[in-house]
């Protein structure tokens, strides 16, 4: 059997509760993988519930971790609450965002001071955390955005909190490579989910539709299988963001 097989491993996904994480946790868990399963609040706590039933379901196993991750005491708690439950950690994913759509001269120190909280602090420490913890030969991917080859307006903290991810995964994959572990973050266009839509107008949203290439939002469907395939075939690609987005951006 393959290193890099999905079978047996075991998969800690930050966001893993519902949207793009929810389908993640699900797939691979239909893979043979123990997935653990983080959600940051009490409102996703159904979401949760709801992705760890449907893999129980279908016969695998999962087990759910609540926390804010801004606080890093949490993101190593996760990691060792998973490696208590499971053995060890194969694979780490990092889905966990959020979006504000906002004028930049309107963005309050406290607006700016959440967005890196959440984009880019959560980042860096979950995947120092992963470095640490993960079983050698093991994957990390982060869950970044195709603005970060976008010229516009409107999403300064938010493009702004995610470009030094893929910093940290130039930095992370040189770092760990040694241990064959490999580091990239996958940038997908604006996913129809609700993760979208809170924050859009009626014509942004008819906007961003028409601006991929091949038409339409990114459909998280799209997106989880080349996650699954960089966390275990596609290994060999690491240090890289991979922008998916139907044509949404390029560089």
């Amino acid at each position: 059997m393959s290193q890099h097989t999905i079978q047996n491993k075991v998969v800690l996904i930050a966001g893993g509760a519902k949207n793009l994480g929810g389908l993640l946790s699900r797939n691979l868990a239909a893979q043979g993988a123990k997935i653990a399963i983080h959600y940051n609040s009490e409102a996703t706590r159904a979401d949760a519930e709801a992705t760890k039933a449907a893999i129980e379901a279908r016969g695998g196993e999962a087990f759910l971790f609540q926390a804010d991750l801004t606080d890093v005491r949490q993101i190593t708690r996760f990691f060792e609450e998973t490696k208590a439950r499971f053995g060890g950690i194969d694979i780490a994913i990092n889905t966990v965002g959020k979006v504000l759509k906002k004028p930049y001269v309107d963005t309050t120190e406290e607006e700016y001071d959440s967005m890196f909280d959440i984009n880019s602090k959560v980042a860096y420490f979950f995947i120092q955390e992963a470095g640490k913890q993960l079983n050698d030969n093991g994957k990390i991917c982060t869950i970044v955005t195709s603005l970060l080859a976008a010229f516009t307006g409107y999403y300064s903290t938010y493009e702004g909190g995610k470009a030094p991810v893929e910093h940290f995964t130039r930095a992370a994959a040189k770092e760990f490579g040694g241990r064959g572990i490999s580091v990239t973050a996958v940038a997908p266009g604006p996913m129809d989910t609700p993760f979208f839509y809170g924050q859009e107008s009626e014509d942004a949203v008819a906007y961003h539709k028409s601006a991929s290439a091949l038409g339409g939002l990114t459909d998280i469907r799209d997106i989880a299988p080349l996650v699954q395939f960089l966390v275990s075939d596609g290994w060999w690609i690491t240090g890289q963001t991979i922008f998916a987005n139907g044509g949404y951006t390029t560089r």
